[in-house]
């Protein structure tokens, strides 16, 4: 059975109690629908474990999850300090990550990014980030939920346009966005207003997607189509026709 490391940012969030609820709907759906795919799960905690143990509990595993959580410490990127909608920086948990897709990229491991983990993707191989977008802007609904998002169609284009199909609805949740490309990054899908959505490393198996696949209200087929870029599974049943 292949190995996948779930990496997310922290296990727990003490006083943040209505945003761990939404990231545990998230890992719980995530994990439930590559289990049932055949990946046999890891979850790692990056702010937990730290860089080393991170990268140490990480090796070996056939295929990788970043996933969602909090923004990224804007010194990772040579962003301004101080930015609207600016929260809670987990530093420890954006060191790691980093290092660990640095890593696979080096190596060739599959390699999937999911919101935060798209932009942990971008800034690990020296793109920049957008720190805000205008509220005007509709990629998060006003009250964070964890079962509504907001939803909206992408342009896929790339390598990842032959495997999803082009103006597929979405479910998105996020204030910042993907700016200048990291190295080997090219654009795989943009929003009716221009952000990116997804890019797709030129050379090493490395995907990372905006939006949220493994809610538990996207589509299956979509979710599945996208874990397929991480390796052939044998699958305990198929989710999606």
């Amino acid at each position: 059975m292949p190995t996948l490391a779930v990496v997310d940012v922290l296990e727990s969030r003490p006083g943040r109690e209505r945003y761990q609820r939404l990231v545990e709907v998230l890992n719980t759906s995530l994990i439930e629908r590559v289990t049932d795919l055949g990946w046999d799960v890891s979850r790692l905690a990056a702010g937990t474990l730290g860089t080393d143990t991170l990268l140490r509990r990480a090796d070996g595993a056939d295929a990788i999850i970043l996933m969602g959580g909090e923004d990224i410490a804007p010194h990772f990127y040579g962003g301004e300090k101080d930015y609207p909608g600016g929260g809670v920086h987990v530093e420890e948990a954006d060191a790691a990550q980093i290092a660990l897709v640095q890593r696979a990229a080096e190596r060739g491991t599959p390699l999937l990014g999911i919101c935060r983990g798209h932009q942990v993707v971008n800034v690990a191989l020296g793109g920049t980030l957008i720190q805000h977008i205008s509220s005007e802007v509709k990629h998060r609904l006003a009250e964070l939920s964890p079962h509504e998002m907001e939803a909206h169609g992408v342009q896929i284009s790339g390598a990842l346009a032959s495997v999803l199909d082009d103006g597929i609805d979405v479910r998105s949740s996020h204030h910042q966005a993907v700016d200048r490309l990291g190295q080997g990054l090219r654009v795989a899908a943009v929003a009716p207003d221009g952000i990116v959505e997804a890019v797709e490393h030129e050379s090493a198996p490395i995907t990372s997607v905006q939006w949220h696949p493994e809610h538990p209200t996207a589509p299956l087929a979509d979710f599945e189509k996208l874990v397929g870029l991480l390796g052939p599974t044998g699958g305990v049943r198929r989710l999606a026709s």
